[in-house]
């Protein structure tokens, strides 16, 4: 058996002693977006630190735990926390949690990050509206042997964000008068911060903003054959931009500041899922 396959199913066994729910939309929270799970009518919650293997989240804001329930009638699982490739984890144990939450029947992943901005026309604060990415800067989940039982070896990458969940986030912000900008997000490994070569590099290959996880585990999702849809929160100018130095604690404030109308936007759209 494939060693992450194996992991993971030992992961799904672990969970599946402790909680019974099935949720039918799983939601990714990222850095300074964990007051979203303040909407959920929570039914469980489980600390990835219960599940066998399961790797845990080092990183400040993330709280590290899985919470079920319902956000109108629509049962979801909420991540509140991720790990990363750069907290030093195989990419397989990156992906993990996401081919988890399908295993327990999501069928849709809303993915959720803080970005930098790379596209002139943004400011920190705003969000985006993923429509594509790039990945060629990080890992690929897939390398390596074929896990059969999640999917194909060579998935179509044509269409990763659904059109149809894009089309709902789009009405959904427009009635509640949020703006909300659109672009191809792009991942690099981290920690550190990209230098200001790099981002324009970035803006050259077509990126409107950058980041440290999302695509992979959008790569994993589509292999599975999951729908995914993705929002950006743009929380600052990225390296070059301006003269002000990046900080961790600088993306953590701004997510703060965009929390609401984030919270309003995700909790709105899944209505509609």
């Amino acid at each position: 058996m494939n060693d992450d396959y194996g992991k993971l199913m030992r992961c799904f066994e672990s969970f599946q002693k402790k909680i019974s729910f099935k949720p039918r939309v799983a939601i990714v929270l990222g850095s300074g977006l964990g007051d979203f799970a303040d909407s959920i009518k929570v039914e469980a919650e489980l600390s990835y630190a219960e599940i066998e293997e399961f790797p845990v989240s080092t990183v400040p804001g993330h709280a590290g735990k899985f919470i079920f329930g319902y956000v109108g009638e629509v049962p979801v699982v909420c991540m509140k926390g991720r790990v990363h490739y750069y907290e030093g984890y195989p990419i397989g144990d990156v992906v993990l949690p996401t081919r988890l939450m399908k295993l327990m029947g999501a069928e849709i992943l809303f993915l959720t990050n803080a970005s930098g901005g790379v596209n002139t026309g943004f400011r920190a604060g705003d969000l985006m509206l993923i429509t594509d990415h790039i990945s060629v800067f990080a890992p690929n989940p897939l390398v390596g042997p074929n896990i059969d039982e999640l999917g194909t070896r060579f998935p179509d990458m044509s269409t990763v964000y659904d059109r149809k969940l894009r089309d709902i986030l789009r009405q959904t912000a427009a009635e509640n008068g949020i703006g909300l900008k659109e672009g191809v997000y792009v991942q690099f490994t981290g920690p550190s911060f990209e230098s200001p070569a790099e981002i324009r590099m970035t803006r050259a290959l077509g990126g409107d903003a950058v980041g440290m996880s999302t695509v992979v585990e959008a790569i994993a999702a589509n292999h599975m054959g999951m729908r995914i849809c993705g929002i950006s929160c743009v929380c600052n100018l990225a390296a070059g931009m301006t003269q002000q130095p990046l900080t961790h604690t600088e993306v953590q404030e701004a997510a703060d500041k965009a929390a609401p109308l984030f919270t309003k936007l995700v909790a709105e759209a899944v209505k509609k899922f």
